[in-house]
Parts: C-alpha cells; structure tokens; sequence
C-alpha cells in the first residue's frame, strides 16, 4: 500500500511521519510531480496536476470540514472522496461560536470601547429569550455548536437541507423552510456547505429577513456572504454587526472595508483547526476498515457537494 499526502500550505513531515508509525510496511510520502503512483491520498487544496498525475487514487482524505475545493477539480467518477468526521473540530467551532454570540450579547465591545477612554458605563441587560440564535447547516459541527449554545439557554433555531430533529432545538428544512427560519432569528450562525446552490446565500434579500438588529456570524465559507450586502445592512442599522471568520480572498485583502468597519470583528479563518493527531487516528482507522471491506463515514455525494 502507499500513501501521498499534498497539502498547499502546510508542512507535511509531521504527518508522514504518523502515517508511517500505522503503516510500518506501506510506503508514504509527501507527493511532487512524477512522484510513484499511490493507493490513497491525504490532501488539503491540490492542483489539478496532482489529480491528474495520481491516476489510480481508490480515497481522496481531505484533511479540512469542507470539500469545495475538491470538488472543483476534475475527479474520476470512481475516487471515492472522503472528509473527516470532527477531529477536534467541533469543540472549538462550539467555543467560538459561544464567544461571539455571548460577547455580541453581553456587548462586550462596547464595554471596551468605554474602558479604553477611562469611562465606566453601564448597560441595561438584554433579555435573553429576545436573542433567537439560528444555527444555518445541522451537520456535525452545527448539531454541536447548537448543543452548546443551549447551555446558555438561548432559543436556538436550526436550519438544514433535509428536516432534523434536535431534542430542544426548533429546526426548519429546505427551500420553503428558509424565510420562516430567518424571520424567527436575531443571530446567524452559518455552518452551511459551500455548493452551487449554497454561494451567495447570505445576500442583502435573505439577510434583511433576520429580525431588526440582527447579528451575523460566518465560520463556514467566505463564498457564502456578500460582503457589500452585510456592509450596507450595518451600515442602514438593520444588522448590529458582525464576527467574520471566512473570506472570498484570504488572507482577507488591506483594502477591504472590513478590516476598517467598527461593528465587523474578523478573526483570521482560525474557529476550528485541523488537529494532526486525532485526524490521522481517524484517517488510519478509515483505510483499515476499508481494507476490512467495511463502510466508512465522510464519504461525500458529489452531487449534493457535502
């Protein structure tokens, strides 16, 4: 058996050296053009030539939660595409979640605004049964970033593509679902894959359907906003602001407004990174029951694009 890894940014040394440690017999190694063909591949943003070069690829791992890139590519109909489950993931996309719909709610920011001039202020407290949160993508990082923020006892929405059923959560599904799941929600959570149909999605009409004072945060895709339409409903009071971690161009561009906006908090793509460990534990478990001719999760459908 061998196993290539190609990883656009990303040093892969550490993770031939664990996949090796698994598999003393087979043979690993970081992929360059011309490299020996492989029977499975652990990539994160390949080239096309990669693809193309690797010809008798069986799995194609991706090492991040979504497989857009991938998906853009040219891929034999046989490659079986698989993402990872959690791997850590989804505790730290619940932390951050949590963080910033508590400090938009607690008004965190103002409070430094005060305390950076020398200013001791008060505020009255918000209701919290006022701040629906709607958790936009019920996947495995959405079900858990939903669980956590019911510790906090907010009301917490759901939306998802197909109907779900969340002890404690009130969930909406599908195209007839969306207009009544975002007129019932104050902070938007978007967790939602990155497809054809998902691109855009977080546009002036359907962002002007959150309640008055609304609150978006994005830690999916940066393709999903349309960062002039967010920019224009904060800027006409509808929207509060917002925490931003996903860019159409990363890293995020000096010139965009963003940077410079007093109600957008941006942090740099960092909610829920790759952990090595438990991901190459999950990696070599998944080779080892496919060897055993056994299912495995993660396997995405290309058509749905998740």
């Amino acid at each position: 058996m061998k196993i290539t890894l190609c990883f656009a940014s990303l040093p892969p040394e550490p993770w031939v050296e664990g996949l090796q440690k698994a598999f003393p017999q087979a043979g690993v190694f970081a992929w360059a053009p011309g490299a020996p063909l492989a029977d499975h591949a652990i990539v994160w943003a390949p080239p096309q030539q990669f693809i193309d070069e690797q010809n008798g690829l069986k799995t194609l791992f991706n090492i991040g939660a979504g497989v857009d890139a991938l998906l853009q590519l040219r891929l034999p109909p046989s490659l079986k595409v698989v993402r990872l489950d959690d791997a850590g993931m989804s505790v730290q996309m619940a932390e951050y979640v949590c963080h910033a719909v508590i400090r938009h709610f607690r008004e965190f920011d103002a409070y430094d605004v005060d305390t950076q001039s020398g200013k001791w202020s008060y505020r009255k407290p918000r209701i919290r049964a006022d701040f629906s949160v709607g958790v936009m993508g019920l996947g495995v990082l959405g079900e858990r970033v939903a669980k956590a923020l019911q510790v906090f006892e907010f009301p917490v929405l759901g939306y998802s593509r197909s109907p779900k059923d969340l002890p404690g959560i009130r969930s909406f599904s599908g195209a007839q679902g969306l207009a009544d799941f975002l007129q019932s929600t104050r902070v938007l959570v978007n967790l939602m894959p990155l497809t054809s149909e998902t691109e855009n999605m977080l546009n002036h009409s359907t962002l002007s359907q959150l309640q008055r004072g609304g609150y978006v945060i994005n830690v999916a895709r940066g393709k999903h906003l349309v960062e002039e339409d967010l920019i224009t409903l904060i800027d006409n009071g509808h929207l509060a602001g917002a925490t931003l971690d996903v860019f159409r161009t990363e890293p995020l561009p000096a010139d965009n407004p963003i940077w410079a906006h007093p109600k957008i908090t941006v942090t740099p793509h960092t909610s829920a990174r790759t952990l090595r460990e438990e991901s190459i534990a999950q990696i070599v478990g998944k080779i080892k029951a496919l060897q055993r001719g056994e299912p495995i999760n993660g396997v995405v459908d290309p058509q749905r694009g998740y």
